[in-house]
C-alpha cells in the first residue's frame, strides 16, 4: 500500500514538470515520515504479542513475528528498491521510445538495392 501511494506520488511530481530522478527524491523525502510512523506503530502495538505476554500467547507469537518482519522488510522494500525499480524501468521505457523514434517511417527502409 505504501509502494502505490509512493509510486503515484512520483507520477504526481513527475506530470507537474519534475525530472525523473528529483521526484524520487522528493516522494520518498515527503513520503518518509508516514510511512516509517505507520510502520513503528503498528510493530509496537504488536510488541506485546511477540514478546509472548499474557494468556495463549505461544498461538499469538509466532503469527505476530512474522507480521512484524512482513513490515519491516515491505517498509525496506518501499523505502529503497521500489525507487531504484522506477528509475530503471523509466530510464529503460526512455531508451525503448528514443529507439523507436530513430527508425525511419518508410516503409521501403532496408530494400535499397533490391530487385523484385
Amino acid at each position: 500500500n505504501n509502494a502505490i501511494v509512493l509510486v503515484d506520488y512520483v507520477n504526481t511530481l513527475r506530470a507537474r514538470g519534475l525530472a525523473p530522478e528529483e521526484a524520487i527524491v522528493t516522494a520518498c523525502t515527503v513520503r518518509l515520515r508516514p510511512i516509517l510512523m505507520t510502520t513503528a506503530t503498528t510493530v509496537l502495538g504488536l510488541l506485546p504479542m511477540a514478546l509472548g505476554l499474557g494468556d495463549g500467547a505461544e498461538i499469538r507469537t509466532p503469527m505476530a513475528v512474522a507480521v512484524i518482519s512482513g513490515l519491516i522488510s515491505s517498509t525496506v522494500l518501499t523505502l529503497i528498491i521500489i525507487p531504484v525499480i522506477y528509475d530503471r524501468v523509466d530510464r529503460l521505457r526512455e531508451r525503448i521510445l528514443a529507439r523507436r523514434d530513430e527508425v525511419p517511417a518508410d516503409p521501403g527502409y532496408g530494400l535499397e538495392g533490391e530487385t523484385a
